[in-house]
């Protein structure tokens, strides 16, 4: 059964609140690098070293079945969320208070749980509604401090339609999406194995916002503004950028639903903060942008719309031409260029060629094949978790005939 990650921020919390997540915060992660550092990989070696710790049993279950899976000491940063099972998502509704949403924070101990409003997304409503009438199931939760806020991941199955096709089948619409930082995405559907009717979603909103919020927020630390100026800030841009990223991946989905028997390919985005080395101005602007918060709900809206996803290998998808399958380069505008003397595509606009290119890596007897690490259907990776209220800002998408990006011949043609 598919699932989704219901996010939530949550109020303001009292001193003594925020002294008890904190307490719940530092506890999680010291027993987490003790136990992986020990080398416990069964759960019971786990609960040996965790037993004595002052944490709730819904922390200490999710660590055993957490830890032995770790094989890698990245995974153990400061920025780590709290894990809990299940048993730990008990909320409340009520439309009297001002937060109509509350979480019952499981403690150590009988009597010591405490409740705290959440500010819920206003996208996920009906899924909040849904998981309070019991009619969707709750998985794991995660806690994350992010700045001097904290998020809540709520993670649920839910029934949807199941699509009516076949990933694998002859006659699906496969369709690329490349997730970039000019155009935030650059859709091309393959009609019988042909290019056809791209989507184009502009970026240049978020990426002002993005480079705004890093100028604004750094101003304010450098005047020692009060704490909650800099999060107010924070918060704004973040709730600004997720309201991009809701109606873009919508956009993407709506698109898809044009075509006969749609499939959307995405890139495996794993581990693309490891691997960018651009330098220290665009790492930092790059790191900042949530690609796998954009794919995470371009996936979730596909699947409730019945619309199957897929991860292929990202590599070269930006330097390959997508008709000779040669290496070419993209220069500074953006432009792919073929340097296969034998190619018909001299230039071709760089953010579509990907997007052909991704699309026709859903092929399992093609040139490439989807990479996707065992036992992972999915690349989120957390980065979702930015604070999300009221959305109100505006992304803009165009639909453009391919031939206004085509292959432009030299002057020697």
């Amino acid at each position: 059964m598919p699932t989704k990650t219901l996010e939530a921020t949550l109020a303001p919390p009292t001193a003594h609140k925020e002294r008890k997540l904190q307490e719940l915060h530092d506890l999680y992660h010291e027993g987490l690098h003790e136990a992986f550092e020990a080398g416990a990989d069964t759960q019971s070696a786990v609960n040996d070293i965790v037993t004595s710790y002052d944490l709730p049993y819904q922390v200490k279950d999710a660590l055993k079945n957490y830890v032995p899976s770790l094989d890698d000491a990245q995974e153990l940063s400061d920025g780590h969320p709290t894990r809990m099972v299940n048993r730990a998502a008990r909320f409340d509704y009520s439309e009297d208070r001002t937060h109509s949403y509350v979480w019952e924070v499981p403690q150590p101990g009988r009597g010591t749980n405490f409740w705290i409003p959440l500010r819920i997304n206003p996208e996920q409503e009906h899924l909040w509604a849904d998981l309070l009438a019991g009619n969707v199931s709750p998985g794991q939760l995660q806690l994350i401090q992010n700045r001097t806020s904290w998020m809540l991941h709520v993670a649920v199955e839910y029934p949807v339609e199941e699509p009516d096709h076949d990933t694998d089948n002859d006659d699906v619409t496969h369709i690329g999406l490349d997730i970039g930082e000019s155009s935030l995405i650059m859709g091309c559907a393959l009609k019988d194995g042909s290019p056809t009717r791209p989507l184009v979603c502009d970026g240049s909103r978020a990426k002002h916002l993005r480079k705004e919020m890093y100028t604004t927020l750094k101003r304010l630390q450098e005047r020692d503004a009060a704490e909650w100026r800099i999060d107010e800030r924070f918060d704004h841009y973040q709730n600004a950028l997720t309201d991009i990223v809701e109606k873009a991946s919508r956009q993407a989905v709506e698109y898809a639903r044009q075509f006969e028997k749609p499939v959307l390919v995405m890139e495996d985005l794993t581990y693309i903060r490891e691997s960018l080395d651009c330098g220290e101005f665009m790492n930092r602007r790059l790191h900042a942008w949530a690609f796998a918060r954009l794919q995470d709900r371009i996936e979730d809206k596909a699947t409730e719309a019945g619309i199957p996803t897929m991860y292929v290998n990202a590599a070269y998808t930006s330097q390959m031409c997508h008709e000779c399958g040669h290496i070419g380069y993209r220069d500074g505008g953006g432009e792919f260029h073929c340097t296969h003397d034998e190619c018909h595509v001299t230039t071709f606009e760089g953010d579509i060629n990907g997007a052909i290119n991704i699309a026709q890596r859903a092929d399992p007897w093609g040139e490439s094949v989807p990479l996707k690490p065992a036992g992972n259907d999915s690349p989120r990776d957390g980065s979702a978790c930015d604070s999300t209220t009221t959305h109100t800002e505006q992304s803009q998408s165009e639909q453009m005939t391919l031939s206004e990006f085509g292959s432009k011949p030299t002057a020697s043609d």
